[in-house]
């Protein structure tokens, strides 16, 4: 089986980039032909170990963080395994959702499943502390943190973080920062500033190249649409940026994502806020210059952030919430060559879940998600596991007899 994966990645390194006009990323005889109508509760289950690492609702939380009515936000979570332990940070904060004086937390874990008391990584946003009379609300004469995720560059461990005015999505004071964790304090301290006028989706990954690479909103993003920031290798803060289109007039993409095919061709995926409850998808061949015009997928979806990842073996996972009607539930989607998943499967619902980021370490994927925004989750899923479920030989419709 493994030499077969091994002689099938071969062949693909020297096969031609793929078509950037084709629909299809999901793909067996169990796709309908509509995939909106897949039966996403009857999907094939894998079995899963559950951990919650923070709830906001929980009794012993901090006061002066919870809303009364709704108990506070936990969202945008984020994980990574450095320096032998597994770490974890999110948005945590007054109200749901992004409010005047919320802030960035962080936990460890020897194993990823007993993590250790939360922490503030982030300080209090300038003037919005508890004390100020905008704390909660949700203005420009506010300011907070949005959690963005770990960049592990040249053996260190970088937390990135962006800040602006709460009022909406995005702030005109809108940047990305560094934090740079103090073992002897046990906190974390400023490392600078990344890029002006960005907030990213996921931290950077290494290009073969040798640049780092990231997706990138600026803070009027709905018109001037999504941008791929380059560079990151003689400093944190050297850049260029470079459009997916010259304006979001011809998709509203929100919260990218991208991998690496096995020829170096780059493919991205976004979320269309336009809500057609679909997946769109580009490519680039030039190391995320240029992009092909984005395309809409036959990969359904619910308007929500997704995760994707090329695992050690060459296959790609993609968590994402696949349901177009609703955030729920959270799916696990397989595939050999990056373009077309084969396998989709059940991780967790009947409840509200988004937010999903995943990892591979060791035997197993784990994976953080945000639960009602108010909880961050962590599932871990082993490999094996994934491996031994099969997907049906049939159209997966809803109404269809089980």
């Amino acid at each position: 089986m493994k030499a077969a994966l091994l002689a099938l990645l071969a062949a693909s390194a020297l096969a031609e980039p793929p078509s950037p006009s084709s629909p299809v990323m999901l793909s067996g005889p169990w796709v309908p032909e509509d995939s909106h109508q897949l039966d996403f509760v009857a999907l094939p289950r894998v079995p899963s170990q559950h951990v919650v690492i923070n709830d906001v609702t929980a009794k012993g939380n901090d006061p002066t963080q919870l809303d009364k009515k709704k108990g506070g936000v936990n969202q945008h979570n984020y994980l990574a395994h450095h320096d032998g332990q597994f770490w974890a940070m999110w948005s945590d904060g007054p109200g749901i959702e992004d409010r005047v004086g919320q802030r960035v937390k962080f936990a460890t874990s020897s194993d990823g499943l007993k993590w250790s008391t939360p922490k503030f990584l982030t300080p209090i946003p300038p003037n919005s502390g508890p004390d100020s009379p905008h704390y909660g609300t949700r203005t420009e004469k506010g300011m907070r943190w949005i959690s963005r995720g770990f960049w592990q560059r040249d053996g260190e461990l970088l937390a990135l973080a962006s800040v602006d005015e709460a009022a909406g999505f995005f702030g005109p004071s809108l940047e990305l920062r560094a934090f740079r964790f103090d073992k002897a304090s046990g906190e974390w301290r400023d490392a600078g500033l990344v890029f002006d006028n960005t907030i990213n989706n996921f931290p950077p990954m290494k290009l073969r190249t040798g640049d780092w690479m990231m997706s990138r909103r600026q803070h009027d993003y709905k018109t001037s649409g999504v941008h791929f920031l380059v560079g990151g290798i003689k400093s944190i803060g050297d850049w260029q940026s470079f459009p997916v289109l010259g304006s979001a007039s011809e998709l509203k993409a929100e919260e990218p994502d991208w991998w690496i095919l096995p020829y170096n061709t780059l493919a991205a995926v976004f979320r269309d806020n336009r809500r057609s409850g679909f997946l769109y998808r580009a490519f680039s061949t030039d190391d995320g210059h240029t992009w092909s015009t984005p395309q809409k997928t036959n990969f359904p979806d619910a308007t929500s952030k997704i995760s994707g990842l090329r695992l050690r073996d060459g296959r790609y996972v993609l968590v994402s919430n696949p349901n177009p009607k609703k955030r729920d539930p959270l799916t696990l989607s397989i595939s050999d060559d990056g373009l077309a998943f084969t396998k989709m499967l059940y991780l967790v619902g009947g409840r509200h879940i988004d937010y999903p980021h995943v990892i591979e370490h060791g035997d197993s994927l784990f994976i953080a998600f945000a639960g009602g925004k108010q909880s961050v989750e962590v599932l871990k899923v082993k490999l094996s596991d994934i491996d031994a479920v099969k997907m049906p030989e049939k159209p997966m419709r809803i109404g269809d007899a089980k």
